[in-house]
């Protein structure tokens, strides 16, 4: 029997989430560990999503107009090599802004990105290459 064709998938995975770092008072933090305790939460982690998403939903209205003033995509946009050739291509320069997560494939160039992409506004997470980073430096805001 032939050995079976090895087949190769793109096995980059979008992460959900990113990770933060905070500095806490010592009684603030004894006051969520205190509520741990108690079973009003799982986990420290718990408690600090839940009064995150309760505050972000007390400005719901301010963020949704912000957003549409600042013309932001929300949610994850991804750019391929085929989307940035594509703009390059037609003689077009990106304004790229978006709430959530932007990536840029690890496959683009430094090169392809510095000629297609006119600006970079990411409120949330950028992932790309340290060298497309480095070549949109001066462009992002």
């Amino acid at each position: 029997m032939p050995p079976k064709p090895a087949i190769a998938l793109n096995t980059v995975k979008t992460p959900e989430s990113e990770k933060i770092t905070i500095n806490m008072g010592f009684v603030d933090l004894g006051h969520i560990d205190l509520l741990v305790a108690e079973g009003f939460y799982s986990n420290r982690t718990d408690f600090i999503r839940t009064a995150i998403r309760t505050h972000l939903a007390s400005h719901a209205d301010v963020l949704r107009q912000a957003a549409t003033r600042k013309m932001l995509v929300l949610g994850l946009q991804n750019f391929s090599v085929a989307d940035l050739e594509a703009a390059r291509d037609a003689g077009e320069k990106l304004q790229i802004r978006v709430l959530g997560l932007a990536v840029i494939d690890p496959n683009v160039s430094p090169a392809l990105a510095s000629a297609a992409i006119d600006s970079l506004t990411v409120l949330g997470a950028l992932h790309a290459s340290p060298a497309v980073k480095a070549a949109l430096a001066g462009r992002i805001r």
